[in-house]
């Protein structure tokens, strides 16, 4: 009655294991691209051609590789113009390696970025619709 669960006595390393999938992360790194001031997402593609011009509603497309508690992102987004592209990207990599280290407790180990479109700021967009 007054003993701890033979799990409670255990080593947490030895209750169990969790596995984080690739798709998990990269979903994980999407969310956190949203956090990011400057990023957006890309537009639909097919056979290299844009559907659609306006990338403000579309995620950044993310493709993770995770290897036991490890993971590598490849990241394709569009950046707000004038955003510096330089100073974007490096925050989008750092945020990347916090967000998805802290919420998944996966190391991130590399984050390259494409870069797949510039795009006019909120104000430009509404200019162009009237």
């Amino acid at each position: 009655m007054g003993t701890a669960p033979a799990a409670a006595r255990q080593a947490p390393e030895d209750r169990g294991r969790t596995t984080i999938s690739d798709r998990v992360a990269e979903r994980v790194a999407a969310a956190a691209l949203t956090e990011v001031d400057g990023v957006g997402g890309v537009a639909k593609r097919v056979l290299g051609v844009a559907l659609s011009g306006d990338t403000a509603d579309r995620a950044a497309r993310v493709d993770a590789t995770v290897s036991g508690d490890r993971t590598t992102l490849e990241v394709h987004l569009s950046v707000d113009y004038p955003t510096p592209v330089a100073t974007t990207t490096r925050k989008a990599r750092e945020h990347l390696v916090e967000r998805v280290g802290e919420l998944t407790g996966l190391a991130v180990d590399r984050v390259d970025i494409t870069v797949t479109a510039l795009r006019p700021d909120a104000s430009e967009r509404k200019r162009r619709v009237r």
